[in-house]
């Protein structure tokens, strides 16, 4: 019998997959596995472990209809995968190509010892597809969007379809029980829910993105992260809907609204891109100067960071939402991370660590990519002297502080525009709102406009030495 195994990592869906269709290609019997990593059972952030788990349960669910099932053993992969050939007597391997470094490294030690065959899926274009005349990879987004762009976008007609029938199992073969966990609020993990979430926002969000992508209280985004991470929905799916969407638009301003959307999709590819060919911007600065830089070390500041407690309302709004819904809004992303490294000058990669403890789409390449941007570590960096003010910020993006009210409940109770600076109430107000400062809600732990000189200094002193 010609056995194939469709070795499932980040493409947890039948539409649209590249590495099952391969997989299905000349199969007389198709083994659907997942091998539950110890990495991921143990150190993965709680919700993206389990939203991992529920999208296990659900395509499970999808292959039984199909008269499938799907298995699982324990890894590591490089050990049980060859153990798992052994015990089949042979099999072809096929999967969907990873590129984060940990990832790589494994699959070309399983390469020694197997049939391995990697196909696309993770992203729309393979990082070595899109490189400069003297075949170097781009390091600048601009100029990458340009040449990313010289290929078609692709139309719905071009998705590969689900499969209607599949193969059978071999036989007499045993699996590890799924274990099983809550699912994660706001966040149903089906292929289902994926879809019905970008159908809603290809309808809705999608004609208001650029208008709205940026405001922290309304609903502006499509929230599709956790479903790409993890593949419940392809890059091509969005690619492919969003340029339907467009050629249907009937305005320039309702195609720059789409057009908005498509370019932050790129943003994933060409961070994705810079993993690939940069692994070690894991490890440091991809701008190697700023690795010099004499961050703080300063734990009780990292705390009421982490705890969203630092006194700025925005700042805290935003940290509290990552706790409690293992998600946060990009403009939120931006804010924390700007008052972590700058206001705070505490380590970025202290943010990144925590952030991927706690995101449940916390991805590699599209994390470390965006504390980068912001530290003004990164490749298409933030300049130095870019220091968002947690104040006018949260003016800007939450004007009425209703986000800030979600939030930080303590402070739901005051005027909208006392929500964003609460030290600026009177004793009269404070005794009306029943709001005792430092006590109902902290005080600032840094004052922003010394803490902007001070990493300011500290850049400058970096870029002038180095």
């Amino acid at each position: 019998m010609s056995t194939h195994i469709w070795w499932i990592r980040r493409d947890l869906r039948l539409q649209d997959n590249p590495a099952l269709t391969a997989a299905l290609d000349g199969a007389q019997q198709l083994l659907p596995l997942f091998i539950l990593e110890p990495e991921m059972l143990s150190k993965a952030a709680p919700k993206r472990r389990a939203f991992l788990l529920n999208a296990l349960a659900d395509l499970d669910t999808q292959l039984r209809r199909l008269g499938s099932r799907l298995t699982l053993r324990k890894g590591p992969a490089r050990d049980a995968l060859p153990a798992l050939v052994a015990e089949l007597g042979g099999a072809r391997v096929f999967a969907q190509q990873d590129f984060s470094p940990l990832a790589r490294q494994r699959d070309e030690a399983i390469t020694q010892q197997l049939d391995l065959t990697l196909t696309a899926g993770e992203v729309l274009r393979h990082p070595d597809a899109i490189h400069k005349a003297d075949d170097n990879p781009y390091v600048v987004f601009t100029p990458y969007k340009r040449k990313w762009s010289d290929h078609p976008l692709p139309t719905p007609a071009d998705l590969l379809p689900a499969p209607e029938t599949l193969p059978p199992l071999p036989a007499n073969l045993t699996s590890e029980p799924l274990p099983t966990t809550a699912p994660v609020p706001n966040f149903p993990a089906s292929n289902a829910a994926a879809h019905q979430r970008l159908e809603r926002f290809l309808t809705g969000g999608l004609l208001h993105y650029r208008s709205q992508r940026d405001r922290l209280d309304l609903d502006g985004t499509s929230r599709l992260s956790p479903y790409l991470r993890f593949g419940l929905i392809s890059a091509r799916e969005c690619f492919a809907d969003a340029q339907a969407t467009l050629l249907q638009a009937g305005t320039d301003s309702a195609r720059e609204e789409i057009l908005s959307w498509i370019n932050e999709l790129i943003w994933r590819e060409f961070y994705t891109s810079i993993l690939y060919h940069f692994p070690r911007v894991t490890r440091g600065a991809f701008r190697e100067a700023y690795d010099r830089i004499l961050w703080r070390d300063a734990p009780a500041d990292l705390h009421a960071w982490q705890q969203g407690q630092t006194g700025y309302p925005v700042v805290d709004a935003a940290m509290r939402q990552l706790l409690a819904a293992g998600w946060m809004h990009n403009r939120g992303r931006m804010i924390v991370a700007s008052f972590l490294t700058k206001d705070l000058l505490i380590n970025w990669q202290e943010g990144e660590a925590w952030f991927m403890a706690q995101l449940v789409d916390g991805d590699p390449a599209a994390n470390n990519g965006g504390w980068q941007w912001t530290a003004g570590t990164g490749t298409d960096a933030a300049p130095y002297f870019r220091v968002f003010n947690p104040v006018l910020q949260g003016k800007k993006f939450d004007p009425d502080g209703e986000y800030i009210a979600q939030w930080v409940p303590e402070l739901a109770g005051l005027p909208p525009k006392y929500r964003h600076e609460p030290w600026k109430l009177s004793a009269a107000q404070c005794r009306e709102a029943g709001f005792i400062p430092g006590q109902t809600y902290p005080d600032r732990i840094v004052d922003h406009a010394f803490a902007r000189e001070r990493a300011l200094e500290m850049y400058q002193a970096v870029l002038q030495k180095y």
